[in-house]
């Protein structure tokens, strides 16, 4: 049995497939531990794992600037506090081998110093998008160097370094790798429904033939929009559809006007509703659009705030699997973008070509066998 520290950032599609490897590794008989920011704790906790919560996470915050949807986040993920913290909880906790979050750039940047294997885990796609990466991790340290503190490595720097980078998408469904990548392995999405993800009562007969669209944005509280909520709901609400709108525990269902044809539910799983569902508009976080495809369901995208998805959404679009819409989208388009891909079976087609190509991939199993293949060269 080894032990395992998962240094974590705990965004919206971050934190269920890191628990869905962590439930593989601990069937094999590891121990993981994570650490994180102390939003992160509770979710840990309610699946079973051990938290660390990394109590330092903002306090340097007052000196990080706007905008304000990203300080305390930058704060946690770049801060010499956070850096300080990180290194006494693995020097406390002396794990086997260590797992850091592709977006935790102060913890990227300590592990050389960590005396152990350690690997990066990427929870979207990697070549497709690698120069946002960079823009983004720019923009990261921008803020750090703001704030008074000098400057981090490239992520280039950081990422190649470690011993493996562990993508949990397919690599056919990803861009092609160059060579200074080849730490590189992908693995497949790990599609991991959290506790409070339980099936959801829904007001309509089983049998009732009304196509069901499903509403989904982000579960990270960064990424809160009540707005994005209500015109996809005003938008479906003169269509001949039923509607289920889940707000992920960020915007209270009371926040909502809702439409006669629709019902709004703070958690509920999403596999047996997609069974079902005609289509899904969403935000375009990976985890939700390759749970989408793997069902063969075709989307509507409305990007949001996080780097990678303008990119997933593109993506979805260019396979003819849904629509992309800008992140501004009004009510208007979004209902002629639901109507067209409704009325046009070319896009459940594409989507249901797409869940072929993901059947039978367990993207937990692969990473937990990339994870203990370092631990055996160890």
């Amino acid at each position: 049995m080894a032990r395992i520290l998962w240094l974590n950032w705990s965004g919206g599609g971050n934190l269920p497939p890191s628990l869905g490897i962590a439930r593989v590794l601990a069937e094999r008989g590891h121990s993981v531990t994570f650490a994180g920011r102390s939003e992160m704790v509770p979710r840990v906790d309610a699946a079973g794992f051990r938290s660390i919560e990394i109590t330092r996470a903002y306090e340097q915050v007052g000196g990080y600037p706007p905008p304000v949807f990203l300080t305390r986040l930058a704060c946690y993920l770049t801060s010499p506090a956070t850096a300080e913290e990180v290194r006494a909880i693995v020097a406390a906790e002396s794990p086997d081998l260590v797992l850091i979050d592709a977006m935790f750039p102060a913890a990227l940047n300590e592990a050389v110093g960590f005396g152990r294997p350690s690997a990066v885990i990427l929870h979207t796609f990697l070549f497709r998008q690698v120069d946002m990466w960079r823009k983004m991790f720019a923009t990261l340290d921008g803020m750090r160097v703001h704030a008074g503190f000098e400057s981090l490595p490239s992520v280039d720097e950081l990422w190649q370094s470690r011993e493996r980078i562990i993508v949990t998408t397919p690599a056919a469904f990803d861009a092609a790798p160059t060579p200074e990548w080849a730490m590189a392995r992908h693995v497949g999405p790990v599609l991991e429904d959290e506790a409070v993800a339980v099936p959801a009562t829904l007001p309509w007969a089983a049998d009732d033939p009304t196509p069901l669209v499903l509403v989904s944005f982000s579960t990270g509280f960064e990424q809160r929009n009540v707005d994005k909520l209500q015109h996809a709901l005003d938008a479906l609400s003169t269509l001949d559809v039923h509607v289920v709108a889940t707000t992920g525990g960020i915007v209270d269902p009371a926040e909502l006007r809702m439409p006669a044809n629709a019902v709004a539910l703070p958690y509920a799983a999403h596999d047996p509703i997609m069974r079902k569902a005609a289509l899904i508009v969403t935000h375009g976080g990976h985890g939700t659009a390759m749970r989408s495809l793997r069902n063969g369901v075709p989307m509507v995208i409305i990007p949001g705030l996080a780097g990678d998805q303008p990119f997933v959404a593109a993506t979805i679009e260019e396979w003819g699997a849904g629509r992309a819409l800008a992140g501004d989208a009004g009510v208007d388009d979004i209902r002629a973008a639901a109507l067209q891909v409704l009325s046009s079976p070319a896009y459940r087609q594409r989507a249901q070509a797409r869940a072929q190509a993901l059947a039978g991939i367990d993207g937990a199993a692969n990473a937990a066998d990339e994870i203990e293949a370092l631990l055996a060269a160890r």
